[in-house]
C-alpha cells in the first residue's frame, strides 16, 4: 500500500512517478523498498491518467454500497430465519445426546 501512496504523493507534488522519485519517497518514509515492486508499480501507471482513476474510484463505492429500502429488509429477515435454523438444529443435536 505504501508503493500507491508514494505515487499518489508524487503526482501530488506534480513530480514523475519514475523508479527512482518512487523509491526516494518509500526510504524518506522508513518502508523497505523493494525494487521488483517499484519496478513493477511505474510500470503500471505508465499511460495512466491518475486524476481519471481517482474520480472514477471516488464515485464507484458510493453507488454500489449504497442498498435499496426493501432489500435490506429481505437481507435482516433472511438472517433471523438463519439464525431461528441454527439454534433449531443446535437444539436436535442436544437431544440426541441424552437420548
Amino acid at each position: 500500500m505504501e508503493y500507491i501512496y508514494a505515487a499518489l504523493a508524487l503526482h501530488s507534488a506534480k513530480q514523475a512517478i519514475n523508479e527512482e522519485n518512487v523509491t526516494k519517497v518509500l526510504g524518506a518514509s522508513g518502508a523497505s523498498v523493494d525494487a521488483t515492486r517499484v519496478k513493477a508499480l511505474v510500470t503500471a501507471l505508465t499511460g495512466v491518467n491518475i486524476d481519471e482513476a481517482i474520480k472514477q474510484a471516488a464515485v464507484a463505492p458510493a453507488a454500489a454500497s449504497a442498498p435499496v429500502a426493501g432489500e435490506a429488509k429481505k437481507e435482516e429477515k433472511k438472517d433471523e430465519k438463519s439464525d431461528a435454523e441454527k439454534e433449531a438444529e443446535a437444539s436436535a443435536g442436544l437431544a440426541s445426546l441424552f437420548g
